[in-house]
């Protein structure tokens, strides 16, 4: 496996160096002349700019002559646009794809306008990478693959974020922090970010930008910081739209369809899809062993079995705007998702409690279990402007989120060995409904920007969760000892104030302070009321071609459901899950120091440091007497993380581009665990390389290798995760179509992903087998008549508040 690596990257490197050589010079020359469409008379002074046609970059510009004519010359022989623009005229654009020695264009007619022509920009091309006082943005429309690969596959190319072998996603290594939807929360990713991320097309977003020193004006939640994916909103007056339909080996078939329709003063935008994953059969162990503190084992136990896996899921959203006037815009917006999941699962489990390696317990398991997910989301904006100023706005905000999860396990139990446990099932009805009311202020006074606004969400979590037992008589009878209904009610008051100064063309400096008071109130008798005050501050140093970032912030963790919620999950009856309502919030402090370079090409180093104490970990206690793992949530960590970032977006030709994104962090974990101290350090990091080449035909390719490390845990470490792909595609009918084809790990089937848990009395290995080969065909369609952009509301509501292992 290492050798086949090795050659892949071997035969990467080589076709970069022979798509480097540069082949001798054969130059064209390109002339004409400008008339007036109706004078029928020569423009004089007329700009002519040569673009580029494949990069969007000005080669060269001139002006017409007295007599309009212009003559462009040594111009090496490639495509090229030429636009003309003159004021008062139309500005007008030719082609010219294949150029010869001599082109003689001859007579350019330009049509004249009523209005004048106030600005003319000659836009290159676009950057991946942009670096703001508080943010990195990466374009995913000026990523070349993005017709090819989904949104998930994508993240792993975005600076500070990675995804591991199980799909989860991370920023600066974390799996603490929060993904918002155009600065929303979305109903889209109520559950599992990562479920509908791997079933929608890349080409569904604009940009997605990684948020690490959040400003006042968002909610305080999500240690590590926020993810923002805004999604394409681009037409004022017309409609336009794509149909992007694929099919994977291991996702199944999908189809994705975004529209946008502007008629007068109303819009609507939007999209929608639907996913069918194939029905996957895969292996797993589990072993757990006990001993003494001197190494004498007490018990072990040995499990071997299979995973069937398959579902769907659907999902769709929609933003509708009216614009009363330039003053006055309504927006409205509604979201809604819906997956199933069917899993069964088959073990053959056995322990052994004595030094004689004599089974004392043994039988075979049958777990059929499906859950439902279903999450919705409505809300209004109303939006005030001024007369005296564009940019001050007053905004007022209500939203509706609601989700669903309804979970059911069936299991049973065969060839018994001294097992005396009855078949159950276990039912478990949770989800969580809140409202949000919210009022933005922004006020700009010359240089300064201030922003100021009051936030009220009510929150309720709630768990209906119930067990029966197989009676003797084969019915089944309701356990009243498994019996929970969780009700846990938050409600978070926010005010914040925060001001943006640009003190010159070079610094720009934002500070603010936000005020957050959480009241709790739960079923299990919790009731906890706490304020915290988060300041945050960015500032910005900018160069001819680069810049210096530094910034400071305090983010808060609130738990989850899925970690407060006190329902018992045995879908494993030695493997037992269970939340914890008496979790309490986290605070984590953040310094960050970045240099970004942008002169040809991008680059970021970032250096950054973290501390918490009292961080929510996930812990796990052993039985060595019924060999049974329990794993619950404590507040018991204090962790510590110094982390170095580079990321890099560079072309070596104007064909061939070449994209790094890596980190390395070094972390201190400690913490206690039932009166045992644990202290762990170690190093972690990933690293996403890879390369895109553009044919004259329409055709692209790409390689890519991922990397990402085993991560540093209170009671030992994860899966890394190892993959390498592959794509090619192709534009046709004048490039509004694009057919792809993406292949993941192709020479292995499968892979192991291990993980292992460790006490100073025990120790844990679990290991699941997953597909690794992936093979993806898709084919994008883009329609309509495209003229400008919808407009929407500058601010609106993000609840970002809602923290754990990076789900909303």
């Amino acid at each position: 496996m290492k050798k086949l690596i090795l050659v892949i990257i071997l035969c990467f490197y080589t076709c970069v160096l022979t798509f480097a050589q540069t082949t001798p010079a054969t130059t064209a020359t390109i002339k004409g002349s400008v008339i007036d469409s109706v004078k029928k008379e020569p423009l004089s002074y007329v700009t002519v700019a040569l673009i580029d046609a494949t990069t969007n970059v000005p080669v060269k510009s001139t002006f017409t002559k007295d007599d309009g004519s212009f003559t462009l010359a040594g111009l090496t022989l490639k495509a090229y646009k030429i636009s003309l623009v003159n004021v008062g005229f139309a500005t007008k654009t030719i082609n010219l794809p294949k150029p010869e020695t001599m082109n003689d264009l001859g007579k350019l007619l330009m049509s004249a306008v009523s209005g004048q022509l106030k600005e003319v920009n000659v836009v290159a091309v676009r950057p991946l990478m942009k670096r703001e006082v508080d943010r990195i943005s990466y374009d995913v429309q000026a990523d070349p693959e993005n017709k090819v690969i989904t949104v998930l596959d994508m993240m792993r190319r975005v600076p500070l974020l990675s995804v591991d072998a199980t799909d989860n996603i991370k920023l600066q290594g974390n799996t603490n922090f929060k993904i918002l939807i155009n600065g929303k929360e979305s109903a889209l990713i109520a559950r599992n970010p990562s479920d509908i991320f791997k079933s929608m097309p890349a080409s569904n977003i604009e940009r997605i930008e990684v948020i690490t020193t959040p400003p006042a004006k968002y909610d305080a939640e999500g240690l590590a910081g926020i993810i923002n994916i805004i999604t394409k909103k681009d037409i004022s007056q017309g409609y336009n739209g794509s149909i992007n339909a694929r099919y994977s080996n291991l996702w199944g078939p999908g189809a994705n369809l975004n529209l946008t329709i502007k008629k007068g003063k109303f819009g609507i935008g939007g999209y929608t899809g639907y996913n069918k994953r194939n029905n996957l059969i895969t292996g797993f162990s589990n072993f757990n062993n006990n001993f003494e503190t001197d190494g004498t084992p007490i018990s072990s136990l040995n499990q071997q079995g299979s995973n069937t896996n398959t579902g769907h899921n659907t999902y769709a959203s929609t933003e509708l705007t009216y614009e009363g006037d330039s003053l006055n815009l309504l927006t409205g917006t509604f979201e809604y998702y819906r997956g199933q999941n069917d899993s069964e699962r088959e073990f053959i489990s056995g322990f052994e409690s004595n030094i004689a390696n004599v089974v004392s317990n043994a039988y075979r398991s049958l777990n059929t279990a499906n859950s439902g997910y279903r999450g919705l989301g409505a809300g209004l904006n109303y939006q005030l402007g001024f007369k005296r100023s564009k940019e001050q706005l007053l905004t007022t905000s209500y939203k509706y989120n609601s989700s669903k999860n309804d979970q059911f396990n069936d299991i049973g139990f065969t060839q018994r060995l001294e097992f005396t446990d009855p078949n159950y099932r276990q039912y478990n009805n949770s989800g969580s409904k809140e409202h949000t009311l919210q009022l933005d202020y922004v006020q700009p006074v010359k240089k300064l920007n201030i922003e100021a606004g009051a936030k009220a969400i009510f929150r309720n979590n709630f768990s209906d969760a119930y067990t029966e037992n197989q009676a003797a008589n084969a019915s089944y009878v309701v356990d009243p000892k498994q019996v929970n209904a969780f009700d846990y009610q938050q409600n978070v008051y926010s005010l914040y104030n925060s001001y943006q100064m640009k003190f010159s063309e070079k610094w720009v400096a934002k500070g603010g302070l936000r005020l957050e008071h959480t009241t709790v109130n739960a079923s299990e008798a919790v009731d906890q009321k706490y304020s915290n005050l988060i300041p945050s501050l960015s500032l910005q140093r900018s160069f001819k071609s680069s810049s210096i970032n530094i910034g400071y912030t305090d983010r808060i963790q609130r738990p989850g459901i899925w970690q407060l919620n006190p329902f018992i999950d045995k879908s494993n009856n030695t493997f037992i899950s269970v939340g914890n309502p008496n979790l309490r919030p986290v605070v984590n402090h953040s310094v960050e120091l970045t240099y970004s370079n942008f002169k040809k090409g991008s680059f970021n180093f970032g250096l950054n440091y973290k501390f918490a104490n009292n961080t929510v970990e996930n812990v796990t206690v052993f039985d060595p007497a019924t060999g049974v793992s329990l794993s619950s949530y404590q507040n018991v960590g204090n962790n510590k993380r110094l982390g170095f970032d580079f990321n890099a977006n560079y072309p070596i030709t104007t064909k061939f581009n070449v994209n790094i994104n890596s980190q390395l962090v070094r972390v201190w974990l400690k913490g206690f665990v039932n009166s045992t101290f644990f202290n762990t350090s170690g190093y972690q990091g990933h690293i996403f390389a890879g390369g895109s080449y553009k044919f004259d035909n329409g055709y692209r390719v790409g390689a890519n290798f991922d990397y990402d490390s085993r991560y540093v845990l209170l009671q030992g470490r994860d899966n890394y995760w190892l993959g390498y792909s592959a794509s090619v595609s192709k534009e046709f009918l004048d490039k509004k179509a694009t057919i792809s084809v993406y292949a993941s790990n192709p020479f292995q089937k499968f892979r192991t992903i291990d993980n292992t848990v460790r006490t100073p009395t025990s120790s844990q290995l679990t290991l699941n087998d997953m597909y690794a080969r992936a093979v993806n065909i898709s084919i994008n369609y883009k329609f309509g008549k495209l003229s400008g952009e919808l407009k929407k509301n500058q601010r609106g509501i993000n609840n970002d508040d809602v923290g754990g292992s990076g789900r909303n």
